[in-house]
């Protein structure tokens, strides 16, 4: 098809998948061309109420998501502001204490499925602390998180959790600030509505969770299954931002997003885009684009030309993109030093991916592993051990 490929979506909605590396650094660059505004989508007639992929492809949602315009560039400010006031060190702490507690709960079992005993935990601890959340509200908070983005029979109740959650917060934070980035967003000049905050801040967690979950899982089924990455279960710490790197090329967390839509007829790659025409990111696609990629080659050793985090005024806030990171390797980092010996369970061809057009991470990753005692020593903010 091409660097664009025409698609349907659940129902037959169709779209436009854009593939190439130059066509989405063209979309993504342009956000008058090609906007984030959804309501300018030509097919919104043809869309029923229960349309499964409505959460993905929203509607008159007051999020970042849909904020385009100057509007925007403020609101995207005030997000990286509150998340640069985190305290780097402090992030680093949070992200070992958790590990460990997590860790602790498994490590003297000898196997245990990483995926959904420590992957899928980690970030939305880590996020919770420091958006505000006590560790009590925390845990429970975890679970709707992952309900919601399981997108089975809880996802509803999970995202209703979330929500009621986020609005507790920021009067618990009108009521008593703190140095947390709940309390910063609110007290941005931007004069910012709680509404506005609260879904801002759902979807930072529900963009920081699942991603830097499948970061880490990947990057761990690539560091157990690829000779290269041998030495680090021994503790090297180079080859963990290696594996990392490369998996932000290769088998990037987010595969594809929703999307851009066409603000007036045009041309892309030798297709013809018409008024309100929808536009899914393929940023898997496009890093892997053999335009660019012309040996085929692996990608490491510090490259950082990925469209994995997007591109252009939409992309990922480096802010976020930072705390992504910190959470991730350091989870990978305690795990290795705390189970040194730790393999796969399973030949590496039976693992599986989870059925996402969006998110690229696996079902499970069942490992081995010498049981060692646990530490037992819980969170210096309370958390259970």
């Amino acid at each position: 098809h091409g660097a664009i490929a025409p698609v349907v979506l659940d129902g037959d909605v169709p779209a436009w998948l854009v593939l190439g590396y130059r066509e989405l650094h063209q979309v993504t660059g342009d956000p008058v061309l090609f906007s984030r505004d959804s309501e300018l989508w030509n097919q919104w007639d043809n869309i029923p109420d229960g349309w499964p992929l409505l959460p993905m492809i929203g509607r008159r949602q007051p999020s970042i998501l849909y904020t385009v315009g100057e509007r925007h560039s403020v609101r995207a400010m005030m997000i990286s502001n509150a998340l640069e006031g985190v305290d780097p060190f402090s992030l680093k702490r949070y992200a070992e204490e958790f590990a460990d507690e997590l860790i602790d709960r498994f490590c003297t079992k000898g196997s245990v499925d990483i995926i959904a005993e420590y992957a899928k935990l980690l970030p939305a601890l880590v996020l919770a602390r420091i958006y505000g959340f006590s560790d009590e509200e925390a845990h429970p908070l975890v679970g709707a998180l992952n309900d919601m983005i399981d997108g089975r029979e809880r996802a509803l109740a999970g995202q209703q959790h979330l929500g009621a959650s986020m609005f507790q917060l920021l009067a618990d934070k009108h009521a008593e600030p703190g140095d947390d980035v709940a309390t910063r967003m609110l007290a941005d000049p931007g004069g910012f509505t709680d509404e506005e905050v609260a879904q801002d801040l759902m979807v930072m967690m529900a963009a920081g969770h699942q991603p830097t979950a499948d970061w880490m899982g990947n990057s761990l089924r690539l560091m157990l299954t690829d000779d290269r990455f041998a030495a680090s279960l021994s503790g090297g710490r180079h080859s963990v931002a290696e594996a990392m790197n490369e998996v932000l090329w290769e088998d990037t967390p987010t595969q594809n997003v929703a999307g851009r839509w066409a603000a007036r007829d045009t041309h892309l790659g030798g297709r013809h885009i018409r008024a309100g025409d929808l536009l899914l990111l393929g940023l898997a696609a496009a890093n892997g684009d053999p335009q660019v990629r012309t040996d085929g080659s692996a990608l490491t050793g510090g490259n950082n030309a990925f469209l994995s985090f997007g591109h252009g005024e939409h992309r990922c806030p480096f802010p976020a993109q930072e705390t992504a990171e910190v959470i991730a390797r350091t989870g990978i980092e305690v795990l290795l030093d705390r189970l040194p010996d730790v393999d796969l369970a399973v030949p590496a061809e039976q693992l599986t991916r989870r059925p996402s057009p969006w998110l690229r991470g696996l079902t499970d990753l069942p490992v081995l592993f010498t049981p060692t005692p646990a530490l037992g020593r819980p969170g210096s903010h309370g958390g259970p051990a």
